[in-house]
C-alpha cells in the first residue's frame, strides 16, 4: 500500500513536517494507522539517543550540538532504517520543526512523500508558549523563525494539510494515491466538507489524471474554446454542455440552459458536474450543481489564471444580474479541484493579465513571502505563485466559509471592481481589469499612496489598465451601493489595507472619499 501511495517506487517514507505546534506527531500517528505501520517521532529518537530532553540539550550543550545530532539521526532514519525497523516504503516519520532547514535533510526528503502540517502563527504560539520549548520563549524570535521556515516547508511539501486536520490523514493519503509525481496537493478544509485540490503541470493532457476518491458519472460543462482543447482528457463523459465564452453567459438564463441539458442527458444527484474553464464556467457550473436536484457534486477544472489562483476554490458559485454582480448563488464546495498549470500556456495575453490582478490582490492580503515574490516581478504562472495564492485563500476559507467576517478580506478591490463591471454591462472590462482598477481605488482609500504607485506599476507592466475610460465615476459609486456585502440599510462595508498582510474588513468609507478615489482613476 505504501509503495502505491508514494506514487514513485523509489520514495521510501511518508514524512510529516511543519512548524512547532503544527501537530506533526499526531499526523504521523494518524497516517501510520491508515497504512497499518508504526510512526517514528524523530524528536523522541533524538532524546533517547542523547539520553536527555531536547530542552536540556539546548541548555547544556547548545543549539549547534542539537542540530548536528538532529541532522545525523534524521538522515539515518530517512535513508537506512536500523535492524527491526519497518521496511522502506512502509515508514511514517514526524520530523522536528527545524530539521528541513538542513540542506542534507532537504536532499534526502526528495525521495520521500512529504506532508506539511500548515499551522498559523498565532495558533502555533498559543499551542507552544509556556511549554518549555527552547525556541518558544520569545514571541519575536518565534515569529521570525516562523517566517524563515515557512517557505522551506512549502517548497518541500508534496501535500499541505491544515493543522486542524492533523488527526485525520486517512482521506489525504487516499487522495494522494495515483496522483502524478510532480503534482502538489492542497487539502482544503471547511465547515461543510473537505476536498483535495491538485496543482501541477500536465494533469489533463499528459497524465489524464482523475482522483480515485471521486467516483460517479461525469457531466461536463465548459465553453466551446476550452472544450475543444481539453474535454477529451476528462473522458469518459456521460454528457457535455457547452456555453458561450465570456461574462455574458453567467446569467440565470444560461443556468436554465445548463439545468435543462443535464436533465435531458439523464444526470442524477449521484453524478458529477465537471466545470472545465475559467471563472465564468466555474461559477455557473458550480451554481448549477448546487441547485440541480437540490445539490449534486462538482469538480472544478480551472484553465485560466484567475480560476487557478482564486475562483476555483472556496465554494462560492453564482450568476450575475444586470443590477449587480454575483447576486444569485450558493456556497457549494467542490468535490475536488484539478489545476493543470500547463493549461495556462494556451491563454491569450489579455486573459493572463486579467488573472494577474487576482495574484496581486492575494499577495496584498497575504503579505510576507508571497508579496515579496510578486513585487519582485515573479512570473504569475509559476506553480509556486499559484500554490501560494490558492493556499492563502484556502487558509481563510477554512476559518470562515460563509463570509461571516474574515473571508470578506478576499474582496479587496472588488467592491469598486464589481461596480465597474456592472456599469459597463459586463462588456467593457474583464473581471480582472475591473479588479485592477478597484485595487487602485482601494489603496487610495486606505491612505497608501506609495503602495498604490507600486501596485499601479505592477499592473501596467502586466498589461492591465490604470485609468477608467468611458465610464462615469458617479455612476460607479452609485453601483457600489448594490454590493451584496451590504446588510440592511447600512453602508457598504469596504476592505481596506493598512499594509501588505494587514487587510481590514467592514470599513465604512465616506461617499466623498469614494467618489474622489474613483474620479482619480478617470483622469
Amino acid at each position: 500500500m505504501a509503495a502505491e501511495l508514494t506514487r514513485s517506487p523509489d520514495r521510501g517514507a511518508v514524512v510529516c513536517i511543519g512548524f512547532m505546534g503544527a501537530g506533526k506527531s499526531t499526523a504521523a500517528r494518524s497516517a501510520a494507522r491508515a497504512l497499518g505501520v508504526h510512526a517514528i517521532d524523530v524528536d523522541q529518537v533524538i532524546e533517547e539517543r542523547l539520553g536527555k530532553p531536547i530542552a536540556d540539550v539546548f541548555a547544556q550543550d547548545g543549539e549547534a550540538v542539537f542540530r548536528a545530532a538532529e541532522e545525523r539521526i534524521t538522515l539515518e532514519l530517512l535513508r537506512a532504517p536500523g535492524a527491526g525497523a519497518p521496511a522502506p516504503g512502509a515508514r511514517v516519520l514526524a520530523l522536528g520543526g527545524g530539521a528541513p532547514c538542513s540542506r542534507a535533510v532537504r536532499a534526502a526528503l526528495e525521495q520521500q512523500l512529504v506532508i506539511w502540517l500548515d499551522v498559523g502563527l498565532e495558533t502555533a504560539w498559543a499551542r507552544v508558549r509556556g511549554t518549555g520549548r527552547p525556541l518558544a520563549a520569545d514571541r519575536a524570535r518565534f515569529a521570525a523563525l516562523f517566517a524563515e521556515r515557512e517557505p522551506v516547508y512549502a517548497q518541500l511539501a508534496d501535500a499541505s494539510v491544515p493543522a486542524e486536520r492533523s488527526d485525520a490523514l486517512a482521506p489525504v493519503l487516499a487522495a494522494l494515491r495515483g496522483a502524478p509525481v510532480g503534482a502538489k496537493l492542497l487539502w482544503a478544509a471547511s465547515a461543510s466538507g473537505d476536498y483535495p485540490a491538485y496543482v501541477g503541470p500536465g494533469l489533463l493532457r499528459e497524465h489524464r489524471f482523475w482522483p480515485r476518491i471521486v467516483e460517479g458519472r461525469r457531466f461536463l460543462v465548459t465553453d466551446g474554446n476550452v472544450g475543444r482543447l481539453y474535454a477529451d482528457a476528462l473522458e469518459p463523459l456521460a454528457g457535455r454542455v457547452a456555453i458561450m465564452p465570456g461574462e455574458q453567459s453567467k446569467t440565470v438564463a444560461h443556468a436554465e440552459i445548463v439545468w435543462s441539458e443535464l436533465a435531458r442527458a439523464g444526470m442524477t444527484r449521484a453524478d458529477l458536474v465537471v466545470a472545465l474553464g475559467g471563472g465564468v464556467v466555474g461559477d455557473l457550473a458550480g451554481f448549477c450543481a448546487a441547485t440541480y436536484q437540490r445539490g449534486a457534486r462538482c469538480v472544478q477544472v480551472p484553465t485560466t489564471l484567475v480560476a487557478q489562483v482564486d475562483s476555483a476554490y472556496g465554494g462560492k458559485t453564482g450568476v450575475d444580474l444586470a443590477e449587480a454582480k454575483n447576486y444569485v448563488g450558493a456556497y457549494h464546495q467542490p468535490a475536488a479541484v484539478l489545476a493543470d498549470t500547463r493549461a495556462l500556456d494556451t491563454l491569450p495575453p489579455e486573459e493572463l493579465a486579467a488573472g494577474y490582478a487576482e495574484v496581486v490582490k492575494t499577495a496584498l492580503i497575504a503579505g510576507g513571502e508571497l508579496w515579496e515574490t510578486v513585487r519582485s516581478g515573479a512570473d504569475p504562472t509559476d506553480e509556486r505563485v499559484i500554490l501560494a495564492c490558492a493556499r492563502t485563500k484556502l487558509r481563510i476559507v477554512a476559518r470562515d466559509e460563509r463570509d461571516a467576517g474574515l473571508r470578506q478580506v478576499l474582496n479587496l478591490g472588488h467592491t469598486v471592481g464589481h461596480a465597474i463591471e456592472v456599469v459597463g454591462r459586463y462588456e467593457r472590462h474583464r473581471h480582472g481589469e475591473a479588479v485592477a482598477l478597484g485595487l487602485l481605488a482601494t489603496l487610495r482609500l486606505s491612505g497608501q499612496p506609495e503602495l498604490r504607485e507600486e501596485v499601479r506599476e505592477l499592473l501596467v507592466t502586466h498589461g492591465l489598465p490604470s485609468s477608467l475610460d468611458g465610464v462615469d465615476p458617479e455612476t460607479v459609486v452609485s453601483a457600489t451601493a448594490r454590493d451584496k456585502k451590504r446588510m440592511g440599510d447600512g453602508p457598504v462595508p469596504f476592505v481596506l489595507l493598512e499594509a501588505p498582510g494587514k487587510p481590514r474588513a467592514g470599513c465604512e468609507v465616506p461617499s466623498g472619499g469614494l467618489l474622489a478615489a474613483v474620479r482619480e482613476l478617470a483622469r
